[in-house]
């Protein structure tokens, strides 16, 4: 899709209402890929950043393309809903989800390589969480100390590996 499904709200900022595209299931859109055409181009000091906004929450943001970095794949983590959402009065139009583009002063976002590093510690903190449950259930007690058998990384490694290859979609499930 293209802008012209966004709201345009003023000159620099754009809506997408998840609830016209997908209704209460905006968490199942994890991913979106932004990027601009040839014909759009933006001052070297400019990035287009996106946000996500879930019912009754602030928006959150997802990262930017630049002229330097025209493409980007973007992880949405929706926020928790807020709320606002039994502040909704009688009859109004329900909240719903978000997406938000604006055109922005690159010096006033995140570094790009910190939205990077964010994902990156998010997956190696579910990849450890996944490797502490299976090592837990195998340990023993001894006092204060958990027992594992000697083999247990080999073997959890050898699950993540065949895992892995059985199904495609396990190892995204770490990075969202």
């Amino acid at each position: 899709m293209d802008i012209s499904m966004f709201s345009q709200i003023d000159t620099f900022h754009w809506i997408l209402d998840m609830n016209v595209f997908v209704g209460e299931a905006y968490e199942q859109v994890r991913e979106m890929c932004i990027f601009l055409l040839n014909n759009l181009t933006l001052p070297s000091d400019k990035a287009l950043a996106v946000y996500v906004q879930s019912p009754g929450s602030p928006f959150v943001y997802c990262g930017a393309v630049t002229i330097s970095r025209p493409s980007a794949v973007l992880s949405l983590p929706w926020p928790e809903p807020g709320g606002a959402l039994q502040l909704t009065a009688p009859g109004a139009a329900p909240l719903s989800a978000k997406i938000g583009v604006s055109v922005q002063d690159l010096a006033t976002l995140p570094s790009l390589d910190i939205v990077a590093e964010q994902r990156i510690e998010r997956m190696a903190m579910r990849v450890g969480e996944n490797l502490f449950n299976f090592m837990q259930s195998f340990c023993g007690v001894d006092g204060s100390k958990l027992v594992v058998p000697m083999d247990i990384l080999d073997r959890w490694f050898k699950k993540f590996q065949e895992r892995a290859k059985r199904d495609p979609e396990y190892l995204k499930g770490f990075a969202l």
